[in-house]
Parts: C-alpha cells; structure tokens; sequence
C-alpha cells in the first residue's frame, strides 16, 4: 500500500514522530485495517523524501506500543486492535512554547503536584515489544548455556559491542578486554577499590555525586573535596591537595552541568602525568543528552599513558533498574585485575547481558538513542522557554546538556526559603547543599535543581507556572512592584 502523510517542516515537530502519529491514528480510525502491510522503510522514505532512519524510527515506535509488528522477509503488518496493550503515552512533541493555563491548576490532597527530580528518566518511549522480543528468543530452545556461570568480565560479545560503542560514540581507545561489566557504578567502585588499594587520597569536585562519595567513604578512603570554576575542577587546588586519584565528570558535572573544555581536560591529565601511580576516574553518566553544539569526546581519548579509568552506565540511557554498569581499566590497572579480583563471579546474568548485547547489535540502542534525544530535547525547550520569565530573578546554568537544570537566587534569599516556598504550592525542587561534601554549601549561593526527564511537557508548564507563583510573582510583592 501506498501512504499519504503530510509532513510540515518545523523543527519541534520532527518527521518521525508526524509519521508515527499519523499512522497510529490511521489504525485507530480503521482506515488503515489490521493485517494490511505497510510499506517497507525504504520505500516510505523514498516517497516522503525524507531519510530512512526517519521511517524506521517511527516504525520502531509502532512496533514497540504494538500498533505493527515485523514479520522477517515479509515486512511490517499492522496489528489487530483488540490484541492490543495500549500503554497511557506522554505526550512529548505537542509544543515547545510555554502556554501559561488561563485556570488555576488543581493538585490532589495528597503527594506532590509536580516533582522536579532529577533522578529517573521517561520510559514513555521505550520500545517493550522489542525488549520483550529479544528476552523471548534469548531463552528459546530450553537455552541452558544462560544459566550457567559465564567470564568473570562479562560476556566477549557483550564487551565487544560496548568497545564499538564507546568508541564510535564517545571517542574511547580500548580493547574489549580492558572493559568490566558489572551490576551498577557502586560495585564497580567497589571492585576498583581492591585493585587500587585502601592508601589512595580521592579527590571529588565540590558540589559532586553524592552516591560516589558515600561509596568511597564506606571503604574508608580519606576524600579531598576541591573546589570548581567555571571549567570544571581546579588542577592548582588538586595538586595542593596532596590526592593520587581524582574523580572527575568532564562531559557534564553532576550537578553543576559543566561541560570542561580541552584545555582543562588537559591540564588534569598532566597532573596524573606529573608522578607515577596517579590516576583520574572518569564518570561519563548521561553525554549522550547534549543540546548545543557536537559532542564532547571522553577524556580517556586523550590519555597517552593509561591513567584514565573511565566508567559508564545504561541507567540514564536506557532503564535504571537494568543495573549494567561497566568499567574500562588502564592496561596496567587491568593487569592489576586479573591478579588480586579476577575471581570474582560477573554480578550481571548471561540472560541481561545478552539481551542487551541484542539489543546494541541490532541497532536498537543506537535507534532508542535518538529517539530519547528528540524526547527530552523537546521538554528541555519547554523547560527553557518556560524560564524566560524567571531571568530577573534567577541565574540559570547547565542548559547546554544533560537531563536537569540549575537555578541560582539572585536576591539572596535561603535555598530553605526556595523550597518550603515551592512545598507550599505542593512542588518538589531539590536543593544543591546537598550534593557537597564536608558541609561546605554556605560558600554559594542559594540554588535548586530542577530536573526534567521524568515530566511530561504538561507537567513542566504546570511546575513552572507555580514555581512562578512561589517564587517571581511573591518576590516582586515584597520588593513593593505590582504584579
């Protein structure tokens, strides 16, 4: 069959989510019947004049509600409707303006209204039917080679595919042998820990992720907190320091969400450079969600000598309960590895393992990758053009990637004030104190953090217009100005 979708060119409404819509509703109007067969992505692609990866991106999305399904060598099929599970969807392409409600907004008794946490992220958009799929024919034929111990390191194919990845996407130089996998960052810490030893002085950014240092410090590691300017964390104050080891998040500091530049990037790697057996620990938790410009290549890219540690994780890309974290060791840390933990059973199933290994082969990662992108690129516009109205009363940062954003009081008033303020409205804000270590946030000034990810773009318009109330239109009051 041939199909007639008008496509307008604006850039908040991307052509695959006009196609995915337009197809949806087709289906669900009866105009388009089930066991009808689509057009091939090429095909549609071809007549549409747009690109393939377009089609096959609002295709996947249909497979992944079960709208269609792909019959190998045959096509794609659309779906009776009664067979369907239709999930509740959030809508994240209906408008990047922020459209203040003309009615007052209506919270429940109880919980919050709207919560702007910056932990968790949108399963809206996952494609289940793929995942579900893929863990069906990983255990077909009675597979009993999954439930069998596997390599301590993780699974060579699984390695394999994230040494492409990391590579292609993110600028790293290893061999799948160098890379750990693991159930989450903390254990991997965990593990680093006995390869480095229990003499080591960390030094953390300050503010930082509070996780690791709760990490490090249960292992009894003495933790150096070193302060930040706007480029990331001071190389000066880290060598004053007296710490062997840094750990650093170059591409997007948690949470100041700096992005550091080539220059300090560099002048940290000297530091490691300047004695033996220093090392810095890169944390590279969420650079595929970047906003401006291309992205940044890991820091671990530039390292000559292998005293880079780079640490990466799935929870923010895909699903935090996943739990696969994964580690890329220095050859000589590496070698460290194989002699003191190397006995160490691999803490993530064959079964997860290979279905995610499925999962990145295919193509789905990279496929899910993009249309996350265009998800929270379109909420962060709202959340953005939202703010507009708050820039006299708050300097805003960490705009350019990443999944929150971070809000600074310019008349001074406490970051206690802010968000008992913001409770009374029943709207839950996060407060920067507590990502620093040591007791030290009294140095800055009061701010929040406002993340996104997990909002529908109705709910962040909804936030934001009583985080107005709360804060802009109550300070303008007792600064004597009319409304």
């Amino acid at each position: 069959m041939e199909l007639i979708i008008p496509l307008i060119n604006q850039p908040q409404f991307p052509y695959y989510s006009q196609i995915y819509e337009y197809i949806k509703a087709e289906i669900k109007k009866g105009n388009i019947k089930p066991g009808m067969r689509l057009p091939s992505t090429r095909q549609l692609a071809e007549h549409l004049k747009v690109s393939r990866s377009t089609t096959q991106m609002a295709y996947e999305q249909l497979m992944s509600e079960g709208y269609i399904e792909s019959i190998p060598c045959k096509g794609y099929y659309v779906l009776k409707i009664d067979r369907l599970i239709q999930p509740e969807r959030k809508n994240t392409e209906k408008s990047h303006f922020l459209i203040t409600p003309s009615y007052p907004i209506k919270c429940g008794k109880t919980d919050w209204c709207v919560d702007f946490s910056p932990r968790g992220i949108d399963l809206g958009t996952f494609p289940f039917n793929t995942w579900r799929k893929i863990s069906k024919y990983t255990l077909i034929d009675d597979n009993r080679e999954m439930f069998v111990p596997g390599d301590p390191q993780g699974e060579a194919g699984f390695r394999e595919t994230i040494r492409n990845y990391l590579h292609t996407a993110r600028g790293v130089n290893c061999q799948a042998e160098q890379i750990i996998v693991g159930a989450g960052s903390e254990y991997l810490l965990m593990l680093l820990s006995q390869i480095l030893g229990d003499k080591r002085m960390i030094a953390m950014e300050n503010p930082t992720y509070k996780q690791a240092y709760r990490v490090f410090d249960s292992l009894k590691y003495k933790v150096i907190p070193v302060a930040m300017d706007r480029y990331g964390m001071n190389a000066e104050l880290l060598e004053e320091s007296g710490a062997d080891t840094a750990y650093v998040m170059p591409s997007h500091q948690y949470p100041t969400g700096i992005v550091m530049p080539v220059k300090r990037r560099q002048e940290l790697l000297s530091w490691a450079y300047r004695k033996e057996d220093r090392y810095l620990i890169e944390d590279d938790y969420d650079s595929e969600f970047r906003y401006k410009g291309q992205p940044i290549p890991a820091l671990q890219g530039m390292d000559e000598r292998g005293r880079v540690i780079y640490s990466g994780t799935f929870s923010k890309s895909i699903a935090p309960a996943i739990r696969v974290s994964y580690l890329v060791l220095p050859k000589g840390l590496y070698e460290q590895y194989q002699k003191k933990v190397s006995f160490y059973a691999s803490t993530v199933s064959r079964i997860d393992q290979n279905i995610l290994y499925q999962f990145m082969a295919e193509g789905h990662y990279e496929r899910h990758l993009n249309r996350m992108r265009a998800v929270y690129k379109a909420k962060h516009a709202v959340l953005t053009a939202g703010l507009k109205s708050f820039e006299g009363t708050f300097k805003i940062q960490g705009e350019h990637a990443g999944l929150h954003l971070l809000l600074t009081d310019r008349w001074q008033r406490t970051e206690t004030k802010l968000i008992k303020e913001a409770e009374k409205l029943k709207v839950k804000v996060y407060g920067l104190s507590d990502c620093f270590i040591h007791e030290e946030p009294n140095m800055y000034p009061s701010t929040v953090i406002l993340g996104f990810a997990k909002l529908t773009e109705e709910e962040i318009i909804k936030g934001l217009k009583l985080l107005r109330e709360a804060w802009v239109l109550q300070d303008k009051e007792e600064s004597g100005e009319k409304k």
